[in-house]
């Protein structure tokens, strides 16, 4: 007999794992360009490996995960997880003796492979959950989904203890607090090993494949997938780079920049599990257009405040305005993953795997491809016109050998990690207008990232223009024979949880 709970726990996990990786890997970026001369869209690609695999599988595993199973898939992933850690691990020694290119490959490929098992992971977590829990599937994806900010705050805590000079407990070198995330990754294989898992909603409905691709043909379902690109953008996107961004202005008021991830990831983590009570007041469309609206004043703001620290007498001020603007930020990054799968498991229930596959790929690629490159591009464009305009020759001693650019836009010389780490060491005055310079293009990436939940926003409120012409927002249940059928009653927390306990007991 299958244990919903301990599977649902398992699925946790392995968010778990994958945030904590995430997390440590956001605060070793800088380690990784002192050490190994890495330029920020070089970091920024890198990071993309990190994501960009997930979609691949994400999108890969879920054509046949109702055929194969969720154990299978599962067991897969973990076998990944620990070999993208031994590829990683090899990272120093192969720059030691093959030099810069092979290990920015090393560290992609181990980044890339610990993606593809994030992505396995998500292909199989979700359609499990909606298929464990179908009255409340919004409401228990959003607390699936608290096992991602769940796995920030643990790596964040560790990174701030471990990694780096400023390391509170003890400095280790990055390669040991990368395999922190190999604790979860245990403690999941080792449930998913002896636990039996059920088949998914669609099979037991007797959907075809063909039927599942042919929910595709619909325009809102298409829809939320271009919807799903720009949230892959700026929530994983951002979080990539968040860390690195703030820390310069953050350490001058003695706060390391890894606990603005933990305290925004501490609001993603509770406020995960208010999901279901606020479905129940508005629909989930209206609280994704309300989310969106917060991510783009908080992003934004967050630009601005990051100005202000360069005046002595602002800093205090500036900190806890930067507070207020993450806030703002972190609540409306907290619901869009976790609710753009639920309206897709709601209203295309005959999708199965296959259309949250699509999803949750779609975000992955654009975080990988677009959100995580995307934004190390723009901190270049910006930090290098910045110091060219005011210090041309300080510019022309640190820019990098290498030229980036990113997708139709031009090529950019962004600053060598390892030159400017040099000039920090040896104290040099051209240090201070590299900096300056540096925490300019972060400041402007911010402002510029913006845009993207702007435009979601109006995404989503043509939505829901579009669902009140028709009469509203309303579930699609998915009978015994295939077919679809709508109903305009949301079962509330207590009634989802207890129809779920006696299917349990059946």
């Amino acid at each position: 007999m299958q244990s919903s709970g301990k599977i649902f726990w398992a699925s946790f996990l392995t968010l778990i794992a994958a945030g904590v990786g995430f997390a440590i890997r956001g605060k070793v970026l800088g380690e990784w360009g002192s050490a190994f001369g890495f330029t920020k869209t070089d970091l920024g690609t890198i990071t993309g490996g990190g994501l960009v695999g997930m979609a691949f599988t994400i999108i890969g595993f879920s054509l046949f995960a109702d055929r194969v199973g969720y154990k299978l898939i599962l067991i897969g992933a973990f076998l990944l997880h620990v070999l993208s850690a031994v590829v990683t691990l090899a990272a120093t020694s192969v720059y030691e003796s093959m030099g810069q290119n092979a290990t920015y490959w090393c560290l992609y490929i181990g980044m890339f492979m610990f993606s593809l098992a994030n992505g396995m992971c998500e292909a199989a977590i979700n359609p499990l959950v909606a298929t464990l829990y179908p009255k409340q599937k919004t409401h228990y994806l959003n607390i699936l989904h608290a096992g991602w900010p769940g796995g920030l705050i643990v790596g964040g805590l560790l990174a701030f203890a471990f990694v780096g000079e400023s390391a509170k407990i003890s400095f280790l070198r990055w390669e040991i607090p990368m395999m922190f995330f190999l604790v979860p990754t245990l403690w999941y294989g080792v449930i998913v090993l002896k636990e039996k898992f059920p088949i998914s909603e669609a099979r037991a409905a007797g959907v075809k494949f063909a039927d599942m691709l042919a929910e595709f043909a619909a325009p809102i379902l298409l829809f939320l997938l271009f919807l799903h690109a720009l949230v892959g953008y700026v929530e994983l996107g951002t979080d990539s780079w968040i860390t690195n961004i703030t820390q310069p202005k953050l350490q001058q008021i003695g706060i390391d920049s890894v606990l603005l991830l933990v305290y925004t990831a501490g609001l993603m983590f509770v406020l995960r599990f208010f999901a279901g009570p606020i479905v129940e007041r508005i629909n989930p469309l209206g609280l994704l257009f309300v989310s969106a609206v917060l991510a783009c004043i908080g992003l934004y703001s967050m630009g601005n405040v990051l100005g202000l620290f360069g005046d002595t007498e602002q800093q205090a001020r500036a900190g806890w305005l930067l507070l207020g603007a993450a806030t703002i930020y972190g609540i409306g990054k907290t619901f869009f993953w976790p609710t753009m799968l639920g309206v897709v498991g709601e209203r295309f229930p005959k999708g199965g795997a296959l259309a949250m596959g699509a999803m949750g790929g779609v975000g992955m690629f654009s975080a990988g491809l677009l959100g995580g490159p995307g934004i190390g591009y723009t901190q270049d464009v910006f930090a290098s016109k910045k110091l060219e305009e005011t210090n041309p020759a300080v510019y022309a001693n640190v820019r990098s050998n290498e030229v980036n650019s990113f997708l139709f836009f031009g090529p950019v010389s962004g600053f060598d990690g390892s030159k400017v780490e040099k000039l920090r060491e040896e104290k040099s005055p051209e240090y201070a207008p590299v900096e300056l310079a540096s925490d300019y293009g972060g400041q402007m990436a911010l402002k510029v990232t913006a845009g993207i939940p702007a435009a979601m926003a109006v995404g989503y409120l043509l939505l829901l223009i579009y669902f009140r012409m028709i009469g509203g927002y309303k579930l699609v249940e998915i009978g015994p024979g295939g077919e679809e059928r709508e109903t305009p009653h949301r079962p509330t927390a207590k009634e989802a949880i207890y129809s779920d306990s006696q299917a349990d007991q059946a």
